[in-house]
């Protein structure tokens, strides 16, 4: 099992004059001598280092108080999520599921050993708590791939402890700085580690092909540019395929923790890429992107089942909150509760299959292929305000051709399939509005905005006619166990009504849309 906790820390270069004097740091009253402890760590990685490209650690260590393995990512400078697990002779496979978007299916090994002489303190305040440890480490790095190398070095270590605030660090950063020390160059040991030893390494290797190669296309003159600042329309979709791209890897090991509203989040990614892909098909080949699109609306799907079931249990759940007591009939709140946990537990162990599956992770290397070497077509070279404002435009027209239709269907199954319609293109007329935003400017943030307000309305009903759905499902399976089927029904009514007061707004919201767009 794996447990995680935040560490605050910061790392200054040191001579061999060992701890400089901390006399006179607000809120340090004593400093208590923990002893020297001898560590000894193996880093993980690929052989091309994807972990160490992504500032992540992986190693396996013994001796000191934490021994085991230790998986950090990156949250800001001086801060890293760190995941422990248990100490073994292999890769914990709770930690590999968590780089598996990074690793794919190349196979971790060491490539770096650490060993570190510690000499540990204990920073108290006047009622003996601990508020941060400070360490004088000597360390060796020995890199153990190519043709190996060496590098000696002493950092000194500040950690805050867990609950003390994080403005005792700047307290002791001004002690330090004052006494001669200055912040380290490297965020970690095995940054400096790689660096130092470097020349010694043998060249990384580049990035081994997707398992499952994208459809053939024809045969055509690629024209890739170098990531750096957009200039042709080209270049501005893929630097929003590229962002969404590391959003995915960078939000897998959330969603497989758990972390609220990661899935989502995630599931974002997802559908921003495929419209992106659907939108700008003047710019990018269809007959590359098309397939991946498929896998997109796939895995989009796959992360709906927990997503849509948060949003559904939490709309539920509230609307029945806001009921008298004298209204509630039966076991209604137990009822929807279990409901709720079971579909969730279950919907999260689907989830995390879908990240395991040779499927995902292929998808996620065709993107990288796609990136290396990316399809533009004609229209790629051209001036972004002119191919990306037409490509939005079509996408607007679009929406607004199913709105009118929606309004002028009656109400019913028909009128609420169209409006479902109209919500998803107006989701992905607003996603082209933001991988337009950097060239189109104002006009392209304005449709964002107004693309916001009628997904919210759109969503609201759509959420409705999921939840009368659920609820009558729960009214039956009540009325068999002999339960009152009443508070569903109210529940019911009530979800109708929100429906209709959607619609209602509908031609006036629409209005304000079109008046505020510059399309």
């Amino acid at each position: 099992m794996a447990d995680t906790r935040r560490e605050v820390e910061r790392k200054y270069e040191s001579g061999d004059s060992g701890l400089p004097d901390l006399t006179g740091v607000p809120g340090l009253e004593s400093i208590v001598d923990r002893g020297v402890a001898h560590l000894d760590a193996l880093y993980y990685d690929t052989a091309d280092e994807r972990l160490a490209a992504s500032s992540l650690t992986l190693r396996r260590r013994t001796g000191g108080s934490d021994a085991g393995w230790h998986l950090k990512f990156p949250v800001a400078p001086g801060v890293r999520d760190e995941v422990h697990a248990p100490l073994s002779d292999t890769v914990p496979e709770s930690l590999a599921r968590l780089v598996r978007s990074r690793v794919r299916h190349a196979e971790l090994s060491p490539v770096v050993r650490l060993r570190s002489d510690r000499d540990l303190r204990h920073l108290l305040d006047g009622a003996g708590r601990l508020l941060a440890e400070i360490s004088v480490d000597t360390v060796h790095a020995e890199r153990l791939t190519g043709e190996g190398g060496t590098a000696r070095w002493t950092e000194i270590e500040v950690e805050l402890a867990d609950g003390t605030d994080p403005a005792f660090l700047d307290k002791v950063d001004k002690k330090l700085r004052k006494e001669g020390l200055r912040p380290s160059d490297s965020p970690s040991k095995l940054a400096r580690a790689l660096a130092e030893t470097e020349s010694a390494a043998t060249t990384p290797q580049a990035a081994p092909a997707p398992a499952v190669a994208p459809a053939a296309a024809p045969k055509r003159k690629r024209r890739s540019r170098p990531v750096g600042k957009p200039v042709t329309a080209g270049d501005h979709v893929l630097a929003y395929v590229r962002a969404q791209r590391d959003a995915l890897v960078e939000l897998d090991p959330a969603v497989r923790q758990g972390v609220p509203d990661s899935v989502h989040r995630m599931r974002v990614a997802t559908r921003r890429l495929r419209s992106t892909f659907r939108s700008f098909r003047s710019v990018l080949d269809r007959e590359t992107t098309d397939p991946i699109g498929v896998d997109l609306k796939w895995l989009a799907a796959e992360l709906g089942l927990e997503r849509d079931q948060e949003v559904l249990a939490e709309r539920l759940l509230s609307a029945l909150d806001e009921l008298p007591d004298t209204l509630v009939h039966g076991p209604v709140h137990d009822r929807l509760t279990t409901w709720a946990e079971a579909a969730h537990s279950g919907a999260h162990s689907e989830v995390t299959a879908v990240l395991d599956s040779r499927r995902y992770l292929t998808l996620l290397d065709t993107l990288d292929t796609l990136l290396a070497d990316p399809p533009l077509r004609k229209k790629a070279a051209g001036d972004p305000d002119k191919v990306l404002a037409k490509a939005v435009s079509k996408d607007l027209a679009k929406v607004s051709a199913l709105v009118a239709r929606a309004r002028d269907l009656p109400p019913g199954h028909d009128r609420d399939v169209a409006l479902h319609e109209a919500r998803k293109k107006t989701k992905r007329t607003r996603y082209a509005a933001e991988a337009a935003g950097p060239a189109l400017k104002a006009p392209a943030k304005d449709l964002v905005k107004s693309m916001k307000e009628l997904q919210s309305l759109l969503g609201d009903h759509q959420d409705s006619i999921m939840a009368r759905r659920t609820l009558r499902e729960l009214s039956a399976v009540a009325h068999a166990a002999g339960e009152s089927a009443f508070t569903y029904g109210l529940l019911h009514g009530h979800e109708e009504r929100r429906a209709e007061i959607v619609e209602a707004a509908l031609p006036e919201t629409w209005t304000s849309v079109r008046k505020s767009t510059d399309f």
